[in-house]
């Protein structure tokens, strides 16, 4: 995005975003154990790749939306403009939103293959097709209702929300997808 945009500021919402990230993964334990053999499959590890890069993009997009948010209020010369805080918003969710695809797909897949079914209304599956249909949602009003802007803002933070919900909600909510 720097290359392209030549702003830093992104890094003010995407950088703690990834700190905090990076210090939850660090407090989980480093026991080393044998993975169970359903989990050893390369198609799962590619589904959680895939599901990296797309929850990456999402970060990103999010980060978009606060700035735009920050800039319609503040409006700060030292932030990017506007305009160009909403096409990083859109260019990061069309980034994504293939990888997001991919990752139910790939998921499924697997998923059949581990436990016999390709979807089993799991908490985390659940999760993650809510914040398909928000990204697709943002996309879809964008091209055909012309939703730039400020609602364009308010729905990354929206599916953004939701992206957490996804990748942290396994911690709370029983399923397949627990891991305690």
């Amino acid at each position: 995005t720097y290359a392209r945009y030549h702003s830093r500021a992104l890094g003010v919402v995407v950088l703690p975003v990834g700190m905090a990230m990076l210090l939850y993964a660090a407090s989980v334990s480093s026991d080393i154990k044998p993975l169970v053999p359903a989990l050893q499959n390369n198609v799962l590890m590619l589904h959680i790749t895939v599901g990296v890069m797309a929850y990456s993009c999402f970060t990103v997009a999010f980060g978009a939306g606060v700035l735009y948010l920050a800039q319609e209020r503040l409006r700060r010369p030292s932030l990017p403009s506007l305009e160009t805080l909403d096409e990083i918003g859109f260019s990061a969710v069309a980034f994504g939103f293939p990888f997001m695809v991919l990752l139910l797909i790939l998921g499924a897949y697997w998923a059949n293959a581990a436990w016999g079914r390709y979807w089993g209304w799991d908490p985390k599956e659940t999760a993650a097709l809510v914040t398909l249909l928000i990204y697709a949602g943002y996309l879809h009003t964008r091209a055909l209702r012309n939703w730039r802007g400020r609602r364009g803002a308010v729905l990354l933070l929206i599916g953004f929300a939701s992206v957490m919900l996804t990748y942290f909600g396994n911690y709370f909510l029983t399923g397949l997808h627990a891991y305690r």
